[in-house]
């Protein structure tokens, strides 16, 4: 039996149509399947990074993923509110992810990885965005909790790049750049 995306439901949240409700639960569940990638990824960065710097990037990644954590919980719990089921198991990630790029490091120093987050936070925060403007015109309250995440995310993003910033603020490419900022 395969978890398949849900085009409708028998109920939704009050007020909306359970196409409304079927609409804004499958824009959270893309963001749902994202915030889960990127609490992985999180997680992968902090058993992996080496060097200078080390203990510092490894404590604020384990904040970073306990709150990215919460935000997947909060959008699962709107996912269901809305009637449908989210989305959690590995193989139904990796259907809903489909080729999405991976994330491209493994054992390396903390300015490459930071990098790497660095991009990896910048595409998660676009794609909420574009997220939130979808949810607009169906579901106010889904949008509401994508702009709350998208002040956690970006802050997230800024310890990472003041960990990549010279003090005029240019970020500094780690030189084994695997990707640009």
């Amino acid at each position: 039996m395969t978890a398949t995306k849900p085009t409708s439901t028998k109920y939704t949240a009050p007020g909306m149509s359970t196409n409304e409700g079927a609409a804004a639960a499958s824009v959270l569940q893309d963001r749902l399947t994202e915030l889960i990638d990127l609490e992985l990824t999180l997680k992968h960065v902090h058993w992996n990074v080496v060097g200078p710097n080390f203990i510092g990037v490894h404590k604020m990644l384990d904040k970073q993923v306990k709150g990215v954590r919460k935000m997947v919980d909060a959008t699962a719990e709107r996912v269901a509110t809305l009637g449908m089921s989210p989305i959690g198991t590995l193989s139904g990630l990796a259907r809903e992810r489909g080729q999405a790029e991976a994330y491209p490091l493994g054992r390396a120093d903390t300015m490459a990885h930071l990098e790497a987050l660095d991009y990896t936070y910048s595409n998660v925060i676009s794609n909420h965005r574009q997220a939130m403007r979808k949810l607009e015109d169906i579901d106010l309250v889904s949008q509401d909790l994508l702009i709350q995440q998208l002040e956690g995310l970006e802050l997230y993003q800024w310890f990472v790049r003041a960990h990549r910033e010279d003090p005029s603020g240019a970020l500094i490419p780690s030189t084994s750049s695997q990707r640009g900022a």
